[in-house]
């Protein structure tokens, strides 16, 4: 899956871009409207996520910009106002969706797998995972082992994906702890 971060805090960028190349997607960024709109008119993307205050056009005047070419890619805002207002101004402007910071980056996960599963009609091609015999479904949070429907938490759930999602990788138990139990989980313990 190919996704556009136009956002101007490195931090962000940084953060946002390492989850979703976790998750399995490529990430271009442009760091300021004006390029923003030209990677966005240049190039073939799954999603587009615009931060609303930008240098150069702000988020909404790209948003309108696209939709008034005729571009049909997915638009998600990410941005600091979340005010009715803003949200209703961003999806009038465009926007497919509207994500209010701070946010959880499982939920960002999310909404980037349902915009793709509402562009093409039929679940997202990453929404599946298979390992062996083990087939995971992301959306449904299901997992089946050669045809058998298993029943797991939703803390195996997550830890299932995370694995799956990075198999002949080496995981440190930071990474392991940051990414099924949050970063807000408690790195004092030694308990995985």
């Amino acid at each position: 899956m190919k996704i556009l971060l136009v956002e101007d805090e490195s931090a962000v960028v940084s953060l946002i871009r390492r989850s979703l190349v976790e998750q399995g997607m490529e990430v271009s960024v442009a760091m300021d409207g004006n390029t923003g709109l030209q990677m966005a008119s240049d190039h073939v993307f799954d999603v587009v996520m615009l931060d609303l205050m930008l240098p150069g056009l702000n988020g909404i005047e790209i948003c309108r910009k696209l939709r008034n070419s005729g571009a049909s890619v997915p638009i998600l805002m990410l941005t600091a106002l979340g005010s009715t207002e803003n949200v209703v101004t961003g999806l009038d402007a465009g926007a497919d969706d509207y994500l209010a910071k701070p946010f959880k980056l499982t939920e960002l996960h999310a909404r980037i797998r349902a915009l793709c599963r509402r562009k093409t009609g039929r679940p997202a091609d990453d929404d599946l995972i298979k390992f062996g015999g083990v087939i995971f479904n992301r959306s449904s949070k299901s997992v089946n082992r050669n045809g058998v429907p298993i029943s797991l938490t939703a803390t195996e759930i997550k830890l299932l994906e995370f694995f799956l999602r990075n198999t002949n990788r080496v995981l440190s138990r930071v990474e392991i702890l940051e990414n099924v139990w949050d970063i807000n989980f408690n790195l004092g313990t030694n308990v995985v």
